[in-house]
């Protein structure tokens, strides 16, 4: 089976979640409009997603209340699996 766009042959897909938006404090994580939310979109790799974030979250740096999360949905998918070195 060929690999599809977004993923090399032999790399585990890890897939990982940006998205952002306004918050109603500054010392919180609640949404003031759940409805605005930026979903920048899933990616198949932290490194992809890093990069995501990182230039959504500079285009809103002169807004304290506008944040952006990355979410690691591979965990969420599948809670059993490792991701990092082992100890």
């Amino acid at each position: 089976m060929a690999a599809k766009q977004g993923t090399k042959a032999g790399t585990r897909q890890l897939l990982h979640l940006v998205f952002g938006g306004e918050l109603t404090t500054l010392d919180g994580i609640e949404f003031s409009d759940l409805m605005a939310l930026d979903i920048v979109g899933i990616y198949p790799n932290y490194a992809e997603a890093f990069a995501a974030w990182r230039d959504a979250a500079q285009r809103s740096v002169d807004d304290a209340h506008m944040r952006y999360f990355i979410v690691h949905l591979h965990r969420l998918l599948d809670p059993e699996t490792e991701t990092g070195p082992r100890s």
